[in-house]
Parts: C-alpha cells; sequence; structure tokens
C-alpha cells in the first residue's frame, strides 16, 4: 500500500499528528444530559410564547399577561446560552 506524504510545515516535515496541538486539549465533554436539555429549553420557551399567541393571553399563565412573551424568550435565551457551552 502506498504511503501518503508527510506533511510540511514551514519547510520542514512534520512526522505524525502528535506534533499538532489542538486547541480543545484538556476541555471536557459536556454530560451527557446537557444536549437534550438545551434542546427541551429552546422548545419550551417556544411553545410557551405560542400557547401565548395563540390563545390570546388566556394561556399559559393568565395573570402574567404580556410578561409570558419574557418567560419564553427567557426560557428559549437560556437553552441558546447552554449551547454556547456544549462540547
Amino acid at each position: 500500500m502506498a504511503e501518503s506524504k508527510k506533511r510540511k510545515k514551514n519547510g520542514h516535515e512534520v512526522e505524525d499528528d502528535t506534533d499538532i496541538q489542538n486547541w480543545t486539549d484538556g476541555i471536557p465533554l459536556s454530560p451527557a444530559w446537557w444536549a437534550p436539555t438545551f434542546v427541551a429549553l429552546m422548545i419550551l420557551g417556544l411553545l410557551w410564547v405560542v400557547v401565548y399567541y395563540i390563545s390570546s393571553g388566556t394561556y399559559p399563565v393568565p395573570k402574567l399577561g404580556a410578561w409570558n412573551i419574557a418567560v419564553g424568550l427567557g426560557t428559549m435565551m437560556v437553552g441558546f446560552l447552554m449551547t454556547l457551552r456544549w462540547r
């Protein structure tokens, strides 16, 4: 089988991939529950806002009034911010 060519970096050959450092080394992986949680939060926030609009403010919490939008958007924002820490 033919051997692939060696990589060249600034005129010299790199023997193997261990010479190239990965910036993500040392960063721990996210727990298994992280991704399902942020997806669920974003969907829950979206559903909260949609239910508020469809029900003309009657649901999900009638006493909150227009603050229902803030609750839905806040829930979606927490889910989105969790995506930034996901690995």
